[in-house]
């Protein structure tokens, strides 16, 4: 993950980056140089060699990455793909809040095969209650812009889908419909950063669960539809999970998949999301000036899959867990007993999980007259 721009023109007022713990955007310069650039070019053509990978995955990010420029990007993304050898593929894909999306990015992301995500809440309502400018005013209109832009010719190849954040005051069957109008071919929806010690809104101290039953509306919508009308990644993973497959989202599974951020001044940091947590659980003191892909993936800060991020014991008992995977570490977190907590959504994760299994069990003990679903995940 690459922070292209450490500013952003809108100030959401949930936002992982700006409104939580880790406040050091603050003393890091707004766009990366080019000396930065070409360090992690040529730190990524390293490790892709070493590694003989047949692709690598490049995250443009930010803040809001957009504000690096169509000259800022390309020299990024040139510089890129000039370094890593051509039996290397580059996968590019970006996430933006599509305010300031126009007919030129649109064109340079077609020209390297960008994949272009679009966060937006919903409805112009659900949208402009959390996602406005500094200034107050509302960004639906924009947004809605930026997505008809993507749903037309040639553009809707570079299209990867819409990134909403779970708002339970709007209602999530209304939620879910507005946004299968801009025709995406993946949502998703995101739990709001928060954690025992900042709990999420409406998460109350007992074990309820409302974003379950939020959730749950949305799946029964979803996944009783006469068509397919999108993907949502997190009902796609945990009916994956339940029959035996792998996660493709960080939010659900076990996999100890891991990220690599470089920020705009070139310091190698891990997931963003446990900034909301405290201020320096990220931070690793490596550079890409002098570290390289390997030290960075091996730190505990971005490693995870053991050490402070592991699932607490009580996880990985819990009959749920192949499926659950403890939930997201930044979830986890309450400031007297670190990382080793069961998520705090736990109660939502594990209701979600078994109404989906229960749904799926119904369907395949109907069409094969037998259960077919790993048995670990009944409970």
């Amino acid at each position: 993950m690459l922070k292209v721009h450490s500013r952003c023109n809108l100030a959401c007022d949930y936002c992982y980056m700006y409104e939580h713990a880790d406040q050091r955007w603050r003393m890091r310069p707004m766009v990366m140089s080019p000396p930065t650039v070409h360090a992690l070019s040529s730190a990524l053509a390293v490790h892709a060699r070493k590694h003989r990978l047949p692709a690598i995955g490049v995250v443009l990010h930010g803040g809001e990455p957009l504000l690096a420029g169509v000259d800022g990007l390309t020299h990024i993304m040139e510089s890129i793909r000039a370094a890593v050898s051509p039996e290397t593929a580059v996968q590019f894909s970006l996430q933006t809040n599509g305010t300031l999306l126009n007919l030129d990015f649109l064109d340079l992301f077609v020209r390297f095969g960008v994949r272009v995500g679009v966060s937006i809440d919903g409805d112009r309502a659900a949208q402009d209650r959390h996602r406005r400018s500094a200034a107050g005013t509302g960004s639906y209109p924009a947004v809605a812009r930026a997505l008809a832009l993507l749903g037309t010719a040639p553009y809707e190849s570079v299209f990867s889908g819409v990134l909403a954040t779970i708002d339970l005051a709007n209602d999530p069957v209304a939620t879910y419909e507005s946004l299968l109008t801009h025709r995406p071919s993946q949502m998703d929806l995101l739990l709001p950063h928060g954690n025992w010690t900042t709990p999420p809104p409406g998460k109350p101290p007992h074990e309820l669960a409302p974003y379950a039953a939020w959730l749950i509306a949305v799946f029964d919508r979803w996944y009783g539809a006469s068509i397919r009308e999108t993907g949502i990644r997190l009902f796609d993973a945990i009916i994956a999970l339940l029959l035996g497959g792998a996660s493709p989202t960080r939010q659900v599974g076990a996999s100890g998949a891991s990220i690599v951020t470089i920020e705009t001044d070139g310091s190698i940091e891990g997931d963003d999301a446990l900034k909301t947590t405290h201020a320096d659980v990220v931070e690793t003191g490596l550079h890409i000036d002098t570290h390289s892909i390997d030290e960075a993936a091996a730190h505990p800060a971005i490693a995870g899959a053991g050490g402070a991020l592991a699932p607490a014991q009580d996880c990985v008992s819990c009959p749920v867990f192949s499926v659950c995977g403890g939930g997201l570490p930044a979830h986890r977190y309450r400031a007297d007993s670190g990382f080793n907590n069961p998520s705090v959504y736990c109660a939502d994760l594990f209701a979600l999980i078994d109404h989906i299994r229960r749904r799926l069990q119904r369907d395949l003990s109907a069409r094969a007259g037998r259960p077919t679903i790993r048995e670990e995940a009944l409970c």
